[in-house]
């Protein structure tokens, strides 16, 4: 049953009517009942918030402390695991993460914690921010993304003590948070441009996380692993590695992202070979700018001459021509 603390937490956010306070009180009681083995009643807990969230039409309940402000975006993504474009074995881990979570009360009933502390490492616009957003949207949690590198700016000398806020939050609020360029606090201790108050940072954001027990998922990505200090990597469930598109997720993406736009004739593998180099992110851009041309132009679908001068400007961005 619930403890004393959470039974008075309870009846004060009650009281006070402070729903948002009462709803992450109620959730830390059904997270206590799944660790005692208890997973039907837990479920039954999250049930009657879920519907008491719906009743209410309350899209949002979460009210960031004001020195959080600005440094937290909250959403609720819309993307399917189908707009995730990624090898099968990759896919494979994707929905192991989401199993795991549905089943949480399952494997915690025999002493296992489902996988639910990420790291995400690659290259810019392979897809980390989307698997976040798709994550998110297949098992119903609200996004919160940290603009890590906000955080630090911001808060330089304090940002252990603001860190120990948004794990607060971790705790009480149940959601995916994501903490976007996390190189700014993961940074190598031993690098010699470190400071000490990094390395504070560092060992802070390794003592949270580490003690971390809630509900929550929680999502780090990197665009420079090299950077990272090797203590991370234990800290977390698991590593998911992105690298650019093969020829084969080029093709998908490219299908994906034109849709009704796509024709038959067009040249697909000749557009995906001249799409080599370039990100996940990019792909999609250039496919967007096409669209964009023919509907412009009064067309129906995209040419393959359109697209190949889109994905042309890409490529030169990179390698620009010499004049």
């Amino acid at each position: 049953m619930a403890t004393a603390e959470q039974i008075k937490s309870l009846i004060r956010s009650h009281l006070s009517e402070d729903d948002e306070r009462f709803f992450a009180v109620a959730l830390q009681v059904a997270a206590h009942e799944a660790m005692l083995g208890h997973g039907e009643v837990a479920h039954d807990i999250r049930l009657i918030i879920d519907q008491a969230r719906k009743s209410q039409g309350a899209a949002r309940i979460l009210k960031f402390p004001p020195d959080l402000l600005g440094l937290v975006l909250e959403e609720e993504p819309q993307l399917p695991l189908s707009a995730l474009v990624a090898s099968p074995a990759f896919l494979a881990r994707i929905e192991r993460i989401k199993h795991e979570y549905l089943q949480q009360s399952k494997l915690k009933s025999y002493g296992l914690v489902n996988r639910r502390k990420i790291l995400l490492i690659g290259p810019p616009g392979t897809g980390k921010t989307m698997t976040a957003r798709v994550l998110a949207h297949e098992l119903q949690l609200h996004l919160f993304t940290i603009q890590v590198h906000k955080l630090v700016t911001k808060f330089m000398g304090e940002t252990s003590a603001q860190l120990r806020i948004l794990f607060d939050l971790v705790r009480d609020v149940k959601g995916l948070y994501f903490f976007d360029e996390f190189d700014a606090i993961g940074g190598e201790r031993s690098l010699d441009n470190d400071v000490g108050e990094m390395r504070r940072v560092l060992n802070s954001f390794l003592q949270f996380i580490e003690q971390d027990t809630s509900d929550s998922l929680i999502l780090a990505a990197s665009n420079s692993p090299q950077l990272l200090d090797r203590a991370l990597y234990r800290r977390f469930d698991d590593v998911l590695y992105y690298t650019l598109p093969e020829p084969d997720d080029r093709e998908k993406l490219i299908r994906n992202v034109l849709g009704t736009f796509w024709h038959p004739s067009l040249e697909l593998q000749q557009i995906g070979d001249a799409a080599d180099g370039l990100s996940h992110a990019e792909i999609d851009s250039a496919c967007r700018d096409a669209i964009k041309s023919v509907i412009l132009s009064g067309k129906d679908h995209v040419s393959t001459s359109v697209l190949m001068d889109m994905i042309t400007e890409r490529q030169e961005a990179h390698w620009p021509k010499k004049g």
